[in-house]
């Protein structure tokens, strides 16, 4: 098993809450992080349809076999199970009494707070992160690591990401699209899909997306919300100072794993991303979800943006931290050029006094300091991180 940042997080907080709830997508490793860290708990999926059964029938009776504690996996799938688990909670405080999985984000989160408000600790498992699938000094291919993606499944059983990718993509069409949305055309939704992966680092506009696909506006809102639930999916959020210019209002979109959006485009084996128009766009999508697995693991909200003006003038990536902000730009070239700083450069002056730090990252091997911008290589993200922890 790859070793987790989010494990010690989820120890130091079984420790205090008498619930825990842990979301992500599918096969992004939630199961086998809580058996691994709660052994001596039992174990049930509620996707089974038998235990699924006992649980909605006779909840009181199903909670009553577990005496040293439960994981119980998707728990979307039997909501009514949370009252019940309020009241056993709320009579016995026992820590890490209840560990709770789902894949449905707002679905899980949502129920969650209605009824087990103060009572549980939500964190959220994103597939590997690159230093957990790289802890030591290897330095792997870019073109492989955007072909290959970063579910668990992929790399612990050395599986062909072009077949591990297409069984997951029609496991959560299979499991998830007809329980949660009456989806009458999939070919027409695996084609929104795809024409999603094409407008990965885009701004999100409704209107072109319908056109394209075929559908209407309320179609795609509503498949663009199903997606993001179900961590396909996730969306960049305009950054929003008062510099007396007009800011775009327009979310960028980004998935949540680059290996699933590299196999809605198409490419089938590493060599293909190199020529592979979407090459700069899938790095982006890399390096923004890597950031996003950041803040998820060390249990933190996402603090991420991007700025653009109506001037076209556009920053990859903001982070903000309040009273100090990071400006970052993503490049997709192995070598440095003036031009990766302009839009960095250009923010700075913009406000100077919270631009706290101007970064760029590229494709390249060498990190540097250029001036006042730190230039980290992919291969730094760790120590990136490192450093953002003394703002």
């Amino acid at each position: 098993m790859i070793e987790r940042i989010l494990g010690s997080a989820l120890a130091r907080l079984a420790k205090q809450y008498p619930v825990i709830t842990l979301t992500g997508p599918r096969q992004s490793g939630k199961t086998t992080l809580c058996k691994a860290m709660f052994s001596s708990h039992d174990y049930m999926s509620l996707e089974d349809l038998n235990n699924r059964s006992f649980a909605t029938d006779d909840p009181r009776g199903f909670l009553a076999q577990f005496k040293n504690g439960v994981v119980l996996d998707e728990i979307q799938r039997a909501p009514d199970l949370l009252s019940y688990i309020q009241g056993i909670v709320d009579e016995v405080q026992l820590p890490g009494q209840f560990i709770l999985t789902g894949s449905q984000q707002f679905e899980v989160t949502h129920t969650i707070n209605q009824s087990l408000a103060g009572r549980t600790a939500i964190l959220r498992l994103l597939p590997l992160a690159y230093s957990e699938l790289y802890p030591s000094l290897q330095r792997p291919e870019i073109d492989t690591l955007l072909y290959q993606g970063f579910y668990p499944r992929i790399h612990d059983k050395q599986l062909n990401p072009t077949e591990a990718l297409g069984f997951y993509l029609n496991t959560y069409i299979e499991r998830d699209l007809r329980r949660l949305i009456n989806i009458k055309n999939l070919t027409l939704f695996e084609r929104f899909l795809k024409i999603c992966a094409s407008q990965i680092g885009k701004l999100t506009n409704y209107s072109h997306l319908a056109n394209d696909c075929g559908i209407t506006q309320n179609t795609v809102k509503e498949w663009l919300s199903l997606l993001e639930a179900s961590y396909i999916i996730f969306q960049l959020r305009p950054h929003f100072e008062n510099f007396r210019k007009r800011l775009t209002k327009s979310s960028k979109l980004y998935f949540y794993d680059v290996g699933l959006a590299a196999y809605l485009l198409g490419i089938s084996d590493s060599t293909h991303v190199k020529s592979n128009p979407m090459r700069g766009e899938l790095f982006e999508n890399f390096i923004i979800s890597e950031f996003l697995k950041n803040r998820f693991n060390h249990v933190k909200d996402n603090n991420l943006y991007f700025f653009r003006d109506h001037a076209g003038n556009e920053i990859d990536l903001i982070l903000d931290y309040g009273s100090q902000l990071v400006s970052a730009e993503i490049k997709s070239g192995k070598t440095i050029s003036s031009d990766y700083f302009k839009g960095v450069n250009y923010y700075y002056q913009l406000c100077e006094a919270k631009n706290k730090k101007r970064i760029v990252i590229y494709s390249g091997e060498k990190s540097i300091r250029y001036k006042e911008v730190e230039v980290y290589s992919y291969f730094d993200l760790e120590k990136l991180f490192d450093d953002l922890k003394m703002i």
